[in-house]
């Protein structure tokens, strides 16, 4: 004999397989997610991060927002981050500066190792040496020159702890100069400055200056990076110039501590997803950058690797922040 079931017991037997604790669970993300980028508009972190977010849209199912909270080498940005709610809406994009900080500053706020988590490495780019073309040098070797018979030169930056900063303290050590460095708080003003011969130099990100050079608003010396970019072919590396130095600036995405392991695990896929696009991929390498898609423990451990070499860097220097 079959089992009759009321009319309003059938409705819950059908509805009854929807109502499972996988699918009851709202998915991730579940709103807009904010992208704080630690530094500026207009420089490389702003291109890269606006690149990916763009991309990261279009597949997680809600708007990727960027913020750029520049200040102190990144560290406004991540207090911004760390003060969220820890529940993976809430990204930072930060760069090489994170693994120098605790060493420029004497009073870090948070810990990087402990409180932030990588989630993925996106890409680098050379920095590129330019001076104003009123500057009547048109080398590595004649600036360098300059500076050794001019004592009180200057190179500026968008702050301390940057990519652009780092590059010109290690272009100091290692061309056997002293300049003094000049912190901005944007790259307008920094671009602005020395266009007009305000400060002698800038180490500026290759995306923020090769336009401005094209344009005859900069000269291009060197670029830091281990090769010469297509861009800007003529323009030599530190090394055929005579420095021996090569470094460029990398940035990458974190999460405060504590966002739950799937929720991290989804943004490094979708991370990774956006950088291996081909037109994500070639929009970077146009800017002069490399991508440089790199999963959350390979990120990790390189930057731990980071950390060691500007725990060197800056013992070696001498460079304070605060």
């Amino acid at each position: 004999m079959g089992i009759t079931l009321p009319r309003r017991g059938l409705f819950a037997a059908a509805l009854a397989p929807l109502a499972s604790p996988a699918l009851a669970q709202p998915g991730f993300p579940t709103r807009p997610l904010r992208l704080v980028i630690a530094f500026g508009p207009g420089g490389a972190a702003d291109l890269l991060g606006r690149v990916v977010a763009e991309r990261m849209t279009t597949t997680l199912g809600q708007p990727v927002l960027v913020e750029n909270r520049a200040g102190a080498g990144g560290n406004i940005g991540a207090q911004q981050v760390l003060q969220a709610e820890k529940d993976g809406h809430t990204i930072l994009l930060h760069a090489q500066g994170l693994a120098a900080n605790r060493f420029l500053f004497n009073n870090l706020p948070y810990d990087p190792d402990r409180d932030l988590t990588p989630v993925a490495l996106i890409g680098e780019m050379p920095n590129m040496m330019v001076v104003s073309p009123s500057m009547r040098v048109n080398s590595v070797a004649d600036f360098v020159a300059l500076a050794k018979s001019r004592p009180g030169m200057t190179y500026g930056s968008i702050g301390n702890g940057t990519s652009m900063h780092l590059a010109g303290a290690l272009f100091c050590k290692a061309a056997g100069i002293e300049m003094q460095h000049v912190p901005y708080r944007d790259t307008s003003a920094v671009n602005t400055d020395v266009m007009t011969g305000r400060v002698d130099t800038i180490f500026q990100t290759f995306s923020a200056a090769s336009q401005l050079v094209q344009g005859g608003q900069m000269k291009a010396l060197a670029v830091t990076g281990d090769a010469r970019v297509a861009a800007l072919p003529q323009v030599p590396t530190l090394k055929e110039a005579g420095v021996d130095l090569s470094t460029s600036g990398w940035w990458g995405l974190f999460v405060a501590t504590g966002v739950p392991t799937d929720r991290i695990a989804k943004l490094e896929a979708e991370t990774l997803a956006a950088v291996r696009d081909p037109a994500v991929a070639q929009r970077i390498a146009a800017a002069g950058g490399i991508p440089r898609p790199m999963d959350s423990a390979t990120f990790r451990a390189f930057v731990q690797s980071e950390t060691t070499r500007f725990r060197d860097v800056v013992g070696g220097t001498g460079m304070r922040a605060d």
